[in-house]
This record gives structure tokens, C-alpha cells and sequence, in this order.
């Protein structure tokens, strides 16, 4: 009698969970149809829960494939749409986009329908913490508010910091008798190069990872800064480990709801050798007393140790932009000169200008205002965030049935409804890859097509809306103050390999997976 009660009980609540489905859906068309809104297209599996299409995702990944190229923007070519609807590992609809009207919608008019999920979130938390790139609502808002004063424009303008970075990058690159360097790969000096500026800009501290790394100069004397040394085991370098940790937190995004199984003992060493460094770093400007100031105002720490003596706190803020300050910033400069490479004209003709804008014997003469004022060096380093976006892909879940304007019905004009918990993905990488907005030289590397462009939300490199990256306008500083140095110190670039291809490196961030190998001249007149 027992087992008949249980089973009853069971078909009960099972019918009960049917007719609750029924009438959440048929609320979820009656808001549809309320709001004009049609059905978008939806994307054709062979299998359920759109299995043989993760399939085919991590086949491309396994051969050396080109994930955004050979999937995210070949799908969206083969089904000819901007919007489309797709069925994820779990079963539950995606929503998919390239239309800037959905994606200013989702990043601004309808911010406050969106939230960034428990996904990203339970993918990103092993390593980063609870911070303003992990946090939603009120959490994030206070992350927010306690971090944008420290990248006001009187504090991103420490240009002699950069200056001593850019030397060390100098003296790490050797020239032989003839003026020529030996191959060097500039993206590894480029990570170690935005690694030190930023822990100099974070916890008033150069790790001289630059120096160190070519055996001219111990680390700093943060404990923790040992870690930046390459060694191997369970004492992995610190770039290794956020390398490393960033691959696994990439992966555990990818299972979408099997996040969670998504881990390794590898993925916890990097972790803890990350975090370690970051502690450390932290306790030692908590216990020195001392306000840490840099050249150019307070240090992030010291900000937020007003607020909190919670090292864990301030290390989750921490780890959240030193990973933005120090990825995107060396992504987008190894992707400049992988340009320059190809693009031998656009390299001459940017020397050309720096050369006539800017006294190479004096550096102190580069200020914010003069490089913000240089306007081809702006539209090479637009047009490079445009087609090597380094944050390629984001997605954003609805906390509310809400609507986007565009993507529904045949011709995709019609509002689309979105439903409570779905997930909306969208790809500045392939919006920026759209001939109908950037022209039929859409694939050609062509500063010029910024003369006189506004940039708008069809150009989404930093995110946008109140989520847009605080650390923007100290990104763009540091590269564009790097490349002038650069330029004014070498001639001619070209590459150190025969037929070098644009190989695709992956972690939070998309970068140069095969290095940037070249052999430079350096300018002796």
C-alpha cells in the first residue's frame, strides 16, 4: 500500500508540473503576442539537446580549429540570419545574436532584465571570487562604485611607469652588430610587460616579471612575486597559472550547466599559486600602514583597504582587473604588430606619423591628451579591436520575460520575446565581420575606414552600457603609449617565420596562439 501512496504522489506532482509549465508558457505567448512579438528562426539538430552540435564545437577545438571562425561565424553564415534560436546541452533555448539593436537592448535599455548568471558565475568563481566581473545587483553596484574612481583620468596617466616598462622591454631584446634583433616573440614580452604595469598600477609594486624572466634583475620584493619567475610543478609561474586557470574556466563555460564538472587537480594548483600571489600582494600594503601611493594618485589596494580589511575581498577585485588590465591590454598589442606583419604599409605609415607628431629624445613629451589626439595611431588600434577583438563572445540571462527589437519572423524585423532564465549570446568578434555594416572589404585591414566613423554599437570591444569596462581608457593608454615607443625605436618589423598565419589562442581572452615571432631593425637615425 506504501509503494501505491509514493506513486500516486508522484503522478500528482507530476501532473501538477505539467500544468504549471502549460500555464507559464501559455503566459510567456500571451506576453509574446501583447508585445508584436514573432517566433525567430531556430537552429536544425540532428540530435537532442543540441548534442551534435557541441560535438562538432569541441572537434574543431581538438583539431587546432578556429572557434569563432570555423563555429561561432560560419553557423550564422550557413543559417543566412543575425538571430536565431538553438537548443542547449540542458535542453533549455538559447538565444543567439549579432544585431546591434538586440545587443544595445541587452548591455543598456533593458539592462536591468538581465543579469550575467549562475553560469558564468559558478565557471568563473574558483578563480576569481565574487567581484565586479563574478557579481549582479546590488554586490555588483558596490564593486562598481568602490572601483571607478581609480580609473579616473588624473590616475590611468602615470606614462613614466610605462616608460620604465617599455626600457625593460628594450633591454631584454638584443641587437646584433647590423642593428637587427635576434627572432624575438613580442607577445610573451608583451604579457610580462602589461603584467608589470599592471601590479605597479594594482599594489604599487613592479614585479619586473620583464627583467627578472631575462635574468637582469631580481623580482620585487613582494614575497609573492617569486611566482612570477617561470618555474614548473606545483610552483608553476604566476602567468602559467593564470593561463592555465583561465583555460579551465573557459572550458567549465562551454558545459553550460555541467560547469561544475569541470575540474582538475591541475586547474586547483593554478588557482591556489594565482590567489597566493595576489594575497600576498595585498597583505603586504594592509600591514605596511603606509597609504601605497603611485606616481599619479592612490593604488588600488589602498582604495579599497579604506572600505575593507578583508584580504579575500580585496583580492577577488584585484584578480577580477589585474586579469582585464593585464590579458586584454598584451592581447590587442601582440595583435597590432601581428598586423604591422602583414600589413608592412600600414606599419610605414604609422611610423611616418609618430615620427612627425611625436620627439623620440624626449618621451615625457607623450601625454594622455597627445595620444588620444593622434588620430591614424587611434583608427590602426580601432580597426585591430574591430577584426581581433580581444573579449570575442559574452551572454547575459533574462531574470524576466522581456523582449529585443529585431530577429523575429521571416525577415527577422519583428520583436523577439525572451524568455525568464534564457540565455542571450552574442559575438562582437562576428559583428565586427559583418559586410552589410563595415563594407565589402569587411576582411581587409583598413585603418581608414575610421575617418569619420562614429563609433557605435555595431563596435563593441569593451562591452557597453553601465557594465562598460571601467579599465578601457587605461588599456588604450598603455598600448597606444607602447606602440609610439615602439615605433620610434625600430624601422622595420617582419616576420621571423615563412608564411606566418593568424593562429587563435583562447583563455577569457583571444589573443595570438602562436606567438608574434618577428626580427626587428632598429631606427639609428
Amino acid at each position: 500500500m506504501r509503494w501505491l501512496e509514493i506513486l500516486l504522489v508522484v503522478v500528482v506532482l507530476g501532473v501538477i508540473r505539467i500544468f504549471l509549465d502549460y500555464l507559464k508558457e501559455r503566459r510567456f505567448q500571451q506576453f509574446a503576442a501583447a508585445n508584436g512579438c514573432k517566433p525567430p528562426h531556430r537552429e536544425v539538430t540532428k540530435l537532442p539537446w543540441g548534442i551534435d552540435r557541441f560535438y562538432s564545437m569541441m572537434k574543431v577545438i581538438r583539431q587546432g580549429g578556429h572557434l569563432l571562425d570555423d563555429v561561432v561565424v560560419k553557423r550564422f553564415q550557413e543559417e543566412r540570419v543575425m538571430s536565431r534560436e538553438s537548443v542547449g546541452l540542458l535542453g533549455k533555448m538559447t538565444f543567439n545574436t549579432i544585431e546591434p539593436k538586440n545587443v544595445q537592448a541587452v548591455m543598456a535599455l533593458n539592462f536591468k532584465d538581465y543579469e550575467i548568471g549562475k553560469i558564468r558565475n559558478g565557471s568563473f568563481m574558483p578563480l576569481l571570487g565574487n567581484n565586479i566581473f563574478t557579481s549582479d545587483g546590488s554586490s555588483w553596484e558596490h564593486s562598481r562604485a568602490l572601483l571607478r574612481p581609480q580609473f579616473a583620468r588624473e590616475n590611468i596617466n602615470d606614462l613614466a611607469s610605462a616608460e620604465y616598462n617599455v626600457q625593460a622591454l628594450f633591454k631584454v631584446i638584443p641587437v646584433d652588430a647590423s642593428d637587427w634583433t635576434p627572432e624575438v616573440d613580442l607577445q610573451e614580452l608583451f604579457f610580462r610587460l602589461t603584467l608589470d604595469g599592471a601590479t605597479e598600477f594594482f599594489f604599487n609594486d613592479n614585479v619586473n616579471s620583464q627583467l627578472a624572466a631575462a635574468g637582469m634583475a631580481p623580482v620585487s620584493s613582494n614575497a609573492a612575486t617569486t611566482l612570477a619567475a617561470d618555474k614548473g610543478g606545483d610552483h608553476m609561474g604566476f602567468a602559467e597559472a593564470f593561463n592555465l586557470a583561465q583555460e579551465w574556466m573557459v572550458f567549465r563555460f562551454r558545459l553550460q550547466g555541467f560547469y561544475w564538472a569541470g575540474d582538475a587537480p591541475s586547474f586547483r594548483r593554478a588557482i591556489k599559486n594565482v590567489q597566493r600571489f595576489v594575497d600576498v600582494a595585498v597583505e603586504n600594503v594592509l600591514s605596511s600602514g603606509k597609504s601605497h601611493k603611485t606616481k599619479s594618485g592612490y593604488s588600488l589596494v589602498s582604495s579599497l583597504s579604506q572600505e575593507t580589511q578583508d584580504v579575500t575581498e580585496i583580492r577577488d577585485e584585484c584578480l577580477g582587473l589585474l586579469l582585464a588590465g593585464r590579458d586584454t591590454t598584451a592581447a590587442l598589442l601582440g595583435w597590432l604588430f601581428k598586423a604591422f606583419i602583414l600589413y608592412p604599409h600600414v606599419f610605414q605609415k604609422l611610423r611616418a606619423v609618430i615620427q612627425e607628431e611625436f620627439d623620440s629624445r624626449d618621451p615625457s613629451g607623450i601625454t594622455f591628451a597627445k595620444l588620444k589626439g593622434c588620430r591614424y595611431l587611434q583608427y590602426v588600434i580601432n580597426e585591430t579591436l574591430r577584426l581581433y577583438t580581444p573579449v570575442p563572445l559574452n551572454a547575459r540571462v533574462a531574470i524576466r520575460n522581456t523582449t529585443l527589437p529585431v530577429g523575429g519572423g521571416p525577415d527577422e524585423t519583428a520583436p523577439v520575446a525572451i524568455r525568464k532564465g534564457q540565455s542571450v549570446f552574442f559575438s562582437p568578434y562576428a559583428m565586427h565581420r559583418r559586410a552589410d555594416i563595415w563594407g565589402a572589404d569587411v576582411m581587409e585591414f583598413k585603418p581608414e575606414r575610421w575617418e569619420g566613423r562614429k563609433s557605435d554599437w555595431a563596435f563593441l570591444p569593451f562591452s557597453g552600457g553601465p557594465r562598460i569596462c571601467l579599465g578601457q581608457q587605461y588599456a588604450l593608454c598603455e598600448a597606444s603609449y607602447v606602440v609610439i615607443r615602439m615605433l620610434q625605436q625600430y624601422d622595420r618589423i617582419e616576420s621571423a617565420v615563412p608564411n606566418p598565419k593568424l593562429v587563435p589562442g583562447f583563455t577569457l581572452t583571444y589573443f595570438p596562439g602562436n606567438g608574434v615571432k618577428v626580427r626587428m631593425h632598429r631606427a639609428t637615425g
